[in-house]
């Protein structure tokens, strides 16, 4: 399957580090050789590089790489292809327009009866179950709602629809609109929020360490959201089936973890 990456940060913030360590997987430490992407938001603006080779082999992902861009909001995907031909077309993340504001999204996982989904204007561009799945959400969204409704009304209409494609298979999902980033879990996802007092992390696919505390001020929160951990010394919080968190400026500020709240090995991350 692919994999996933995402940040929220309450101030600009590069994704250098965690970046480095995905674009490993993408056919090196990982079977993901498919295409990657990655969008960086600015405001209500937001930036996209995408290239279908594998990421561990990618001009483009060196310079993302070497070229720190700070945003507050980040979604980046390593692809193996289930659906649709390797190109750049398919490959994540998918971004349209909905309420004037541009939303960015990319899955991992694999559907079935997905050509079924009604997507009203938004017609999808390539030949991925994922891509048409985003649609179908915008177009819900829109057939729902004329105008944006408030945040709890919105991300509980988009978890409900998620739990509807969720039946017909894998769905793993990052979602934003630049301010707000919303994860949803099938079946395995994984977050760490980053605060003071901050300190070391090594990456679990290169030999890389970075100690935070230097490239940070005390009041700088960052949550970063990943299919698999991507160091080896922090405690990442692993979801549930079922279970989706919306981050804002870094903090968690709506999910339904109660749900989940009688499991034991469930801690949250401080």
């Amino acid at each position: 399957m692919c994999e996933l990456l995402g940040m929220s940060a309450n101030v600009p913030t590069d994704i250098c580090f965690s970046f480095t360590g995905l674009v490993q997987r993408g056919g090196n430490t990982g079977p993901h050789r498919d295409g990657w992407g990655i969008t960086f938001y600015e405001g209500k603006g937001c930036r996209t590089f995408k290239d279908p080779n594998p990421s561990c082999r990618s001009e483009i992902a060196r310079l993302v790489q070497d070229y720190p861009i700070k945003s507050c909001s980040v979604i980046s995907h390593i692809r193996q292809a289930n659906r649709g031909d390797v190109n750049l077309v398919n490959t994540h993340p998918f971004t349209r327009e909905l309420w004037g504001r541009y939303w960015t999204y990319a899955h991992n996982g694999q559907l079935s009866g997905w050509e079924d989904l009604a997507v009203g204007r938004f017609w999808p561009v390539g030949e991925t179950d994922s891509e048409r799945a985003f649609c179908w959400l915008l177009c819900e969204l829109e057939r729902t709602f004329p105008e944006r409704p408030d945040d709890a009304t919105l991300y509980a209409f988009i978890a409900a629809r998620c739990d509807t494609l969720r039946g017909l298979g894998v769905f793993n999902m990052l979602l934003t609109d630049g301010d707000y980033l919303m994860t949803y879990c099938s079946n395995n996802l994984h977050w760490i929020t980053r605060r003071a007092p901050f300190g070391e992390a090594t990456l679990l696919d290169e030999d890389v360490t970075i100690d935070f505390h230097k490239e940070t001020t005390p009041n700088d929160v960052v949550s970063v959201i990943a299919t698999q951990p991507l160091t080896t010394n922090e405690s990442w919080y692993k979801m549930s089936a079922g279970e989706y968190c919306v981050f804002h400026y870094g903090e968690v500020v709506i999910c339904n973890r109660e749900k989940f709240a009688d499991k034991t090995d469930m801690e949250m991350p401080q």
